[in-house]
């Protein structure tokens, strides 16, 4: 059975929101611990996420974080458009289909990082809503730290399966509540941005260990295997805040009519971040990175699901001493991402 909201969002809505930036109403402090922690969720192993000394010796002020940790902050943001202005969409069934990054410095520990939102695109047609959303990032100085490209579908019309909906009412983590408001949404919120064009960060020179000379267009890159249980989509939805029960609850799952338990595409993602920066030696060497997802990873109650990233160099830049890698990622003998390609910083 499902119902039709009231409040049902239309394309006049999403089109007057496009170019107007907005950001988020407080800032987010980067944490040591933080870093630690989702570098454990998302299997990255490289030393400068967890030793400070090591960071350092590589030209960072401290630790840094994964190219993909600001999944964090995109999604505050993200769920805050929808929430404050297309509250008509059901975002449990918002499917993020592309994730692009551009990383101009890496986050570190101790940077207070500012949000701006803005819908960069906006397309209806065949039932279905795409929206393009594009986070920049600035830190504490105001400088431009890294942006993030994010594409999404929705269904539109605002149509919402009630017993989904029920569902996941039952089993969403209690939110702490204050004088009968939620800590957290009441307080972050989107206002809008009116501080104009923001200059990119000065780069800190990375050090990889990959040596421009030492590589050839046609490369490939040693294959890494990584295995995925229930136990690391539980704890990547809990670091990262990616609370959507398709990727732990199989009443969700059944309700949605969904094969099994799906692992979150940004961990796939971060899978291959760590494939990539282990490759070239520094996390602050990975300067563009964009995926596009197409296949789910379904994860069994008692066996873990196996992603295997394999990359091959397909071009090289004398001038900028650089690589672009495509990257490729299956799952029991399937292709899960339709385009996945890299820059890299090389020596």
């Amino acid at each position: 059975m499902s119902v039709q909201q009231e409040a049902v969002p239309t394309a006049d809505v999403a089109t007057s929101l496009l170019g107007r930036p907005y950001r988020l109403s407080d800032t987010y402090e980067v944490g040591r611990e933080k870093i630690r922690e989702f570098a454990r969720a998302v299997q990255d192993h490289h030393l400068a996420h967890y030793d400070v000394r090591v960071a350092r010796a590589l030209g960072h002020e401290g630790l840094v974080a994964p190219v993909t940790f600001t999944a964090i902050l995109g999604g505050i943001s993200q769920r805050c458009v929808f929430e404050q202005f297309l509250p008509g969409y059901d975002l449990s069934q918002v499917l993020q289909t592309e994730q692009r990054i551009r990383q101009h410095r890496p986050l570190r520990a101790g940077d207070d990082i500012t949000c701006r939102i803005t819908l960069d695109a906006f397309r209806a047609g065949h039932g279905q809503d795409s929206f393009v959303l594009r986070t920049d990032m600035s830190d504490q100085t105001g400088a431009l730290v890294q942006t993030g490209w994010t594409t999404a579908v929705a269904r539109s019309g605002g149509v919402v399966d009630e017993n989904i909906a029920q569902a996941v009412e039952g089993i969403l983590m209690r939110a702490a509540t204050e004088a009968g408001g939620e800590i957290g949404s009441s307080i972050v919120h989107l206002v809008e941005d009116d501080t104009g064009a923001l200059e990119v960060a000065d780069s800190v020179a990375p050090q990889p260990k990959r040596r421009f000379a030492d590589v050839s267009v046609g490369d490939e890159i040693s294959a890494r295997t990584v295995q995925v249980a229930r136990g690391d989509l539980v704890n990547y939805a809990g670091v990262s805040g990616d609370e959507n029960p398709i990727h732990w609850s199989e009443q969700v799952v059944d309700l949605a009519g969904l094969d099994n338990v799906v692992a979150h595409g940004m961990l796939t993602m971060a899978f291959g971040g760590g494939y990539l920066s282990e490759w070239v030696g520094d996390p602050g060497a990975v300067i563009e990175y964009g995926v596009r997802f197409t296949r789910p990873v379904f994860v069994e109650a008692n066996t873990p699901a196996e992603v295997t990233y394999t990359g091959k160099i397909k071009e090289l830049d004398e001038s900028t001493r650089t690589a672009t890698i495509v990257l490729n990622a299956t799952a029991r003998g399937s292709r899960i991402f339709g385009k996945a390609t890299a820059i890299v910083q090389l020596a």
